[in-house]
């Protein structure tokens, strides 16, 4: 009895005070927990022990439990008279409402007389199916003819049950019916609530509305719901609609870890504030799953308050542990540079490699580096600074329709002139009509590009601020562009302009070639040590020509630098040093490495890239992966793959790894060659990129907007994994949804 109390009698006393502790039940009401009342039939306390106020409780939880019917039980034999008899588990569906059997003591009991029989008098079967249990299995008649007449407990019983199963049946109905108008505002990434939802109110939210619609065009759920259901029984509760979402969000991402399964993978992490100035950090997973095919999963936004390196390991390490997965497997990192948590993702990076030295960081090629370096170089104060005073001055000059034209026809006369000078060449596609582009940090290359145009629009410019500066509206825009005239002409505007033209210029071949989706990794790889070579060329030998770009563009007004020292030390070679240290932060020695070892595997032009040499270095990457013996048999396993390889018309046009190692599943070869298959698996981890998490991001915006801006970040959490990872949650049917929602709390 003490098991299923919440107040326990001490150890020793447990079995000396049963018959007390049943009179107890009856003298005083104790709480009981409905989930730990006994299903073994031998040591259930019979009903008339409890409290009156708490019988029918407990029955009705016998009732949702239903009868113990071990239907996969092997039934043991017993002699009855010449014979050998045992339980006959037809019985069950025969006499299912009912009929309950006894593991331990191998004996039939009877759910309904367990209930509902009174302790005093005797009906059909007397104590046989309540105390003692009906062992006669040579007697089948007997469990007709126990059910007794019309009044007796037994039919009360299954009347009563028949009610429960009722009641129950319309329960799922009604649940199901929120889970359905649930499903769908999930998908779509709609709002709930709405401003009143008070029967009267024009105004109730998506989801009211929605099941009204549903209850009318669907007769069987029309009377089961809203109005038509008890009135604390309806299942539309702002904490019964968080729940269910909860329980969604929990089963789609249960079928990621499930589909994860205990494979390898990469983290790619990224931050952003949501519309209500709250740190948000983004975790995607990276995998390899059953079908052999490399996907990445949304995996969850958690909310950072300190935005530490400590704090970041300590969010991720929480993230894993609730999912029940571990650092250990992680075999890459991918993290956004242009992040304002650069710093700290950083040190995060290198917390992980501390713990696990094969969670390898590559730079994803995904992602636009020339907005990292752009980030970078705004830490020198100058040229932020610069790009601040740029984004002032699309602000004045492109602030309205008139100034815009005022710009373009400006240049169009200055075309034209230098056409008819000579100065610029003419022809079929040249001197098309240029505009200010202004300059966004979520939009790659867009600051490389706004650099420029202000060069060539220069002059025009000049002269739209000249005449904001004589015909201005009011005073505050003419001393405006004024100021911003004095700023224009000066030498040190001119110079930081080309400064930062040069730098990203040098660097812009690279970032566009590290988005191309048909990535050449030995063309990347030539390319960033191109672009350092280039960068360091200019180090040393391009401040003349940097000096006289920047002399040239004030013409006339020219006057000596005498702070050479600034220009050339703290500023030019400054932001040169910052961008060298980026890039080779961000492609070390060892993931270069990594890199062309990886390349290696790719089966363009009849694997041309081959080589087995730098196949075994890629392995000593993973020791936890590759043993001694396995590297022996790597060895012999490499010379037999690639003569098979050639030679197979199957493999003779694939391009990438991915499609490599689909067609080795395809064709089974996955099994023939293990390491070499696992060696794809790790190389394909390793291209990350940030599509997924930028597309949470964009997401967010959506499920979190001006209107729900108090959404909470758990709630907000359910929503996004659910409308990013639709495709997984579509495949989660209700039944799932209503186990987890019925397991998660208490409900009636």
């Amino acid at each position: 009895m003490d098991r299923f109390l919440k107040r326990k009698l001490p150890s020793n006393e447990q079995q000396s005070s049963s018959k007390s502790c049943e009179s107890s039940l009856q003298q005083q009401q104790i709480e009981i927990n409905l989930e730990d009342l006994s299903s073994d039939l031998e040591k259930r306390i019979k009903i008339s022990a409890y409290h009156p106020n708490d019988r029918d409780k407990i029955r009705r939880a016998y009732l949702q439990r239903g009868p113990c019917q071990p239907t996969q039980h092997n039934f043991p034999q017993r002699k009855i008279g010449k014979s050998l008899r045992r339980f006959c588990p037809s019985w069950f569906n025969e006499f299912g409402n009912w009929l309950e059997y006894s593991i331990e003591k191998d004996v039939a009991f009877c759910l309904c007389c367990y209930l509902f029989r009174h302790d005093f008098g005797k009906q059909s079967g007397g104590d046989t199916f309540v105390i003692e249990g009906f062992t006669n299995w040579n007697k089948k008649e007997r469990l007709s003819s126990h059910v007794g007449g019309p009044n007796s407990a037994h039919n009360i019983g299954i009347v009563i049950s028949k009610q429960s199963e009722q009641v129950r049946d319309l329960y799922r109905r009604r649940l199901t019916a929120s889970i359905d108008c649930i499903r769908f505002l999930l998908k779509q990434g709609l709002a709930f609530r709405g401003h009143d939802e008070s029967t009267n109110s024009a105004n109730q939210g998506n989801f009211l509305e929605l099941l009204r619609f549903l209850a009318k065009h669907n007769e069987s759920i029309n009377h089961v719901v809203l109005e038509n259901a008890p009135e604390n029984h309806q299942l539309i509760a702002p904490k019964i609609q968080k729940d269910i979402v909860n329980a969604a969000a929990l089963e789609t991402t249960n079928a990621i870890i499930t589909d994860l399964e205990d494979e390898l993978f990469a983290i790619i992490v990224d931050e952003a504030r949501d519309i209500s100035n709250k740190e948000q950090m983004a975790i995607a997973l990276r995998y390899v799953n059953k079908k052999e095919s490399i996907v990445e999963r949304f995996f969850g936004m958690v909310h950072v308050k300190d935005t530490t390196t400590l704090s970041l390991k300590m969010a991720i390490d929480e993230l894993f542990c609730k999912h029940g997965l571990s650092i250990s497997r992680i075999r890459g990192q991918g993290y956004d540079g242009a992040s304002n948590m650069q710093g700290e993702f950083s040190g995060l990076k290198s917390l992980i490699l501390k713990e696990n030295s094969s969670a390898f960081y590559v730079h994803y090629f995904a992602h636009q580096l020339q907005l990292t370096l752009v980030v970078v170089a705004k830490n020198h104060i100058q040229v932020a600074s610069l790009f601040n005073l740029v984004s002032t001055l699309l602000n004045v000059v492109g602030g309205s329709c008139k100034r815009h034209n005022m710009l373009r026809e400006k240049q169009i006369n200055y075309v034209r002139e230098a056409l008819g000078k000579g100065e610029i060449p003419s022809g079929q596609g040249l001197n098309q009509e240029t505009s200010l582009k202004r300059a966004v940090d979520t939009r790659w290359g867009s600051h490389y590009a706004t650099l420029i145009n202000l060069i060539l629009m220069y002059s025009s410019i000049i002269d739209v601020l000249e005449i904001i500066k004589e015909d201005g509206s009011n005073a505050d825009q003419r001393a405006e562009a004024n100021d911003l005239l004095h700023l224009l002409e000066d030498f040190d505007f001119a110079f930081k302009l080309h400064l930062m033209k040069n730098v990203l210029g040098i660097s812009n071949e690279l970032s566009q070639a590290l988005q191309r989706k048909d990535q050449d990794i030995i063309n990347a790889m030539n390319l960033v040590n191109i672009t350092k070579l280039r960068l360091q060329t200019m180090r040393d030998n391009g401040w003349e020509s940097l000096l006289q770009e920047g002399r040239s563009r004030r013409g006339g007004k020219a006057q000596a630098i005498t702070t050479e020292h600034h220009y050339r030390v703290e500023l030019f070679y400054t932001v040169v040093d910052m961008q060298l240290q980026e890039l080779n932060d961000r492609f070390t020695e060892t993931n270069t490495r990594l890199l062309f070892c990886m390349d290696c595997l790719n089966p363009t032009n009849l694997f041309s890239a081959f080589d087995k040499t730098r196949l075994i270095e890629f392995t000593k990457f993973y020791p936890c992966e590759f043993s001694v013996i396995n590297l022996v048999m790597l060895d012999n396993q490499l010379e037999t793959y690639i003569i098979d390889m050639r030679s197979n018309v199957e493999f003779s046009s694939l391009k990438g790894i991915k499609n490599l190692s689909e067609k080795l599943v395809e064709t089974g070869r996955h099994l023939v060659y293990p390491l070499i298959y696992l060696l794809l698996k790790l190389a394909m981890i390793l291209l990350v990129a940030t599509s997924i998490v930028e597309k949470a991001f964009s997401a967010m915006k959506i499920v979190k907007n001006r209107l729900r801006n108090r959404l909470g970040d758990a709630w907000m959490n359910d929503c996004l994994v659910t409308y990013i990872e639709k495709d997984v949650f579509n495949k989660i049917d209700n039944e799932q949804i209503i186990q987890r929602f019925q397991n998660m709390k208490s409900h009636r």
